[in-house]
C-alpha cells in the first residue's frame, strides 16, 4: 500500500470503510425487516385465530366449508381442529385428517396459546408457522390451530437481499470513484507545489510556492513551505557574501606574496635583499594563517557552534595573560596597556576562547583606536562585562550596528590590514557562551567593546569581598 500514491490509498480507505459500513447496514436491515415479518405473521394468525374461534363455536359450522374462504387462503394459509386427545375434528381441504400438533404440544396449547414452526405440512410442501390456541365449543374444549406459509416471507427476504447485493456495490463504487476524484482536486495544488519547487534551484532562489486560498492544512503547508525556501535563499545569500568576501580579503595577503616573490627572483642580488623579501612574505602568510583560521571558526560556528571547553577562571589572571601579549606593540605605539578586574571574583568559562576574543578586541583597539587601553571586568544588572576600553576618535556612527557583522570595515577601518572578522569572532565565542558583544562609543571619546556574559558564568570565591569597579559606559 505504501508504494501506491496518495489518492489511490484514499480511495482504498474510503472503499474499504464503506464496504464495512454498508454490510453493517444491509445485514441490520435485513435483521429488523425479518422481525418486523415476523412480527406482522404472529398478529396476523392472532386476527386469523380470533375470527375462527368465533366461527366454530357456532353449531353446524365447518372448517372444510367455504364459509371459511374470507378466513383462509387457499395454498397459503389453513385452520384445523383438534380434540383433546389428538383426534382432528375438521381441517380445511389441503390437511386431511393428519393432526398438525404432536402430543406435548397439545398438552401444551390446552391451557394457553403457542406458536410452532414447521418445515412442511400435509397438503403443503412449504414451511409454516402454527398458532395453537384453546377453544370450546358446545361446552367442550378443544385446539384451534391456524398456520400460514412463510414462503411470502422468505421470498420478501431474497428480493431484499437481493436488491442490497446490487445496490451496495453500486453504491460502493460511485463513493469510491467520488472519493478518488475528491482526493486528486484535493491533491492537485500539492502537485502544483511540486511541480514549482522542482522548478526552484540556486539560478532563481526568489521564487515562491503557490499558496492556495483554502484555509486549511495545504495553505499552511504551502506558507511553512515559502517561508523555508525565504530562510534558505537568505542562507545562500549570507554563504555567497561570505565566499566573495574571503575571496576578496584572500586576494590581497596573496598577490603582496606573489610580488614579494617576484621581486626576490628578479632584483634580489644580495643576501640582505633576500632576507628582507623573505621576512615580507612571512608577514603575509602569517597573515594568510590567521585569515584562513579565523574562516575556520567562522564556518564551524555556522554549522555546530564553537566547541567550549568550561573551567573555572580568575579574570585577572586572563587579561593578564592578554596584556603581556600586547604590551611591545603599545608601547612600540607609544601607548599604554593595562587591565583591572574584580577581586574574588571567578568566571566559569573556555579560556582560549575567551583569550581570543580579548586579543582581537585589544588587537582591534590598538589599530583603530588610539591613546591608552584599558581593560577590565564589569557586574552589573545580572551580567558580567570583559570591556576594552580606548581612547580614539571611536566608531563611525553609521557602523556601529555593523560592527560585528562580517568583513565588516568602517571607512577608518580600511586603512588598516585587518580583515574585518575580529569582532565578528567576538560575536561567535560570547554566543557560544550564552552572552552577546556590543560596542559603543564613550561620551568623553574612544571606543568601548565588551562581551556580556550570563550572571551564570561568575561566582565570588569564598572568603573573599568583592569590591564594584565603576568604569564611564556610553
Amino acid at each position: 500500500m505504501s508504494r501506491l500514491p496518495i489518492r489511490v490509498r484514499v480511495a482504498a480507505a474510503f472503499a474499504l470503510v464503506l464496504a464495512a459500513v454498508l454490510a453493517g447496514s444491509g445485514w441490520f436491515l435485513h435483521a429488523r425487516l425479518e422481525s418486523h415479518l415476523a412480527v406482522a405473521l404472529d398478529r396476523e394468525l392472532q386476527l386469523r385465530a380470533q375470527d375462527l374461534s368465533s366461527l366454530v363455536r357456532h353449531p353446524g359450522a365447518s372448517l372444510a366449508s367455504d364459509s371459511t374462504s374470507r378466513f383462509v387462503e387457499r395454498g397459503e394459509s389453513y385452520a384445523q381442529l383438534v380434540a383433546l386427545d389428538g383426534r382432528v375434528v375438521e381441517s380445511t381441504r389441503p390437511l386431511g385428517s393428519a393432526p398438525l400438533l404432536a402430543p406435548a404440544e397439545l398438552r401444551t396449547a390446552r391451557r394457553s396459546p403457542i406458536y410452532v414452526d414447521r418445515s412442511a405440512v400435509p397438503g403443503l410442501d412449504e414451511p409454516s408457522r402454527m398458532l395453537a390456541t384453546p377453544v370450546s365449543r358446545a361446552g367442550r374444549p378443544f385446539v384451534l390451530v391456524v398456520g400460514a406459509t412463510t414462503q411470502d416471507n422468505t421470498e420478501t427476504l431474497i428480493a431484499f437481499r437481493d436488491e442490497l447485493l446490487i445496490a451496495g456495490p453500486i453504491a460502493l463504487l460511485l463513493a469510491s470513484l467520488a472519493g478518488y476524484l475528491l482526493a486528486g482536486l484535493s491533491l492537485r495544488q500539492v502537485e502544483s507545489m511540486r511541480r514549482r519547487a522542482a522548478a526552484i534551484s540556486a539560478d532563481n532562489p526568489g521564487a515562491r510556492l503557490p499558496v492556495p486560498p483554502t484555509g486549511d492544512e495545504l495553505e499552511r503547508l504551502s506558507e511553512t513551505l515559502s517561508e523555508m525556501l525565504g530562510r534558505l535563499e537568505a542562507a545562500l545569500e549570507r554563504e555567497r557574501g561570505f565566499v566573495a568576501d574571503a575571496s576578496h580579503e584572500l586576494r590581497t595577503p596573496l598577490a603582496l606574496l606573489r610580488t614579494e616573490l617576484e621581486l626576490a627572483l628578479r632584483y634580489g642580488d644580495s643576501r640582505d635583499e633576500l632576507r628582507d623579501a623573505v621576512r615580507a612574505s612571512l608577514q603575509e602568510v602569517d597573515r594568510l594563517t590567521q585569515l584562513a583560521e579565523s574562516l575556520l571558526l567562522i564556518a564551524g560556528s555556522d554549522r555546530d557552534g564553537p566547541a567550549v571547553s568550561l573551567e573555572t577562571l580568575d579574570p585577572a589572571e586572563l587579561l593578564a595573560a592578554v596584556v603581556s601579549r600586547f604590551e611591545w606593540r603599545a608601547e612600540a605605539a607609544g601607548r599604554s596597556i593595562a587591565f583591572d578586574a574584580e577581586p574574588g571574583l571567578r568566571l566559569f568559562a573556555d579560556r582560549l576562547r575567551l583569550e581570543q576574543a580579548l586579543a582581537n578586541m585589544v588587537d582591534n583597539a590598538l589599530r583603530h583606536g588610539g591613546g591608552d587601553v584599558r581593560l577590565a571586568v564589569i557586574r552589573s544588572n545580572g551580567s558580567v562585562g570583559l570591556h576594552v576600553v580606548d581612547e580614539g576618535p571611536g566608531f563611525p556612527v553609521s557602523f556601529l550596528e555593523h560592527a560585528f557583522e562580517r568583513f565588516s570595515h568602517g571607512d577608518r577601518a580600511r586603512e588598516g590590514a585587518g580583515a574585518g572578522l575580529g569582532l565578528a569572532i567576538v560575536k561567535t565565542i560570547a554566543e557560544a557562551h550564552g552572552g552577546t558583544a556590543q560596542a559603543a562609543n564613550r561620551p568623553g571619546g574612544g571606543a568601548d567593546v565588551w562581551l556580556d556574559l550570563p550572571a551564570g558564568v561568575a561566582q565570588t570565591a569564598p572568603g573573599r569581598r568583592s569590591s564594584p569597579i565603576h568604569l564611564a559606559r556610553p
